[in-house]
């Protein structure tokens, strides 16, 4: 079983940074993809940014130039530096872990709030 601690969420005025983190801990041997999903009330979930094995990055167009994800291998951890945040930044963050073989896993979320 593998288990996603994310932290790092919180309240930010506009303008303002956070730094989120998410650590994957249990049996997993090699992560493939690792990334960031949001969701706001009432909208669907979507994508924020995602890094591959190699380094290789997307990004939502909504974040590029704000958001910089980052991954360390060695201690199976994904962070997403959120830079210039808007309002409608506010959602809560879900971190997202494809191993390079089984099935995906999902954090349980860390709300970050976006005050104008």
């Amino acid at each position: 079983q593998v288990q996603l601690v994310e932290s790092g969420g919180g309240l930010v005025q506009a303008g303002g940074s956070l730094r989120l983190s998410c650590a994957a801990s249990g049996t997993i041997f090699s992560i493939d993809v690792m990334g960031w999903y949001r969701q706001a009330p009432g909208k669907q979930r979507e994508l924020v940014a995602i890094i591959g094995s190699g380094g290789h990055t997307n990004y939502a167009d909504s974040v590029k130039g704000r958001f910089t994800i980052s991954r360390d291998n060695a201690k199976n951890t994904v962070y997403l530096q959120m830079n210039s945040l808007k309002p409608e930044d506010t959602a809560v963050y879900l971190c997202y872990v494809q191993p390079v073989i089984g099935r995906s896993y999902w954090g349980q979320g860390t709300q970050v709030t976006v005050s104008s």
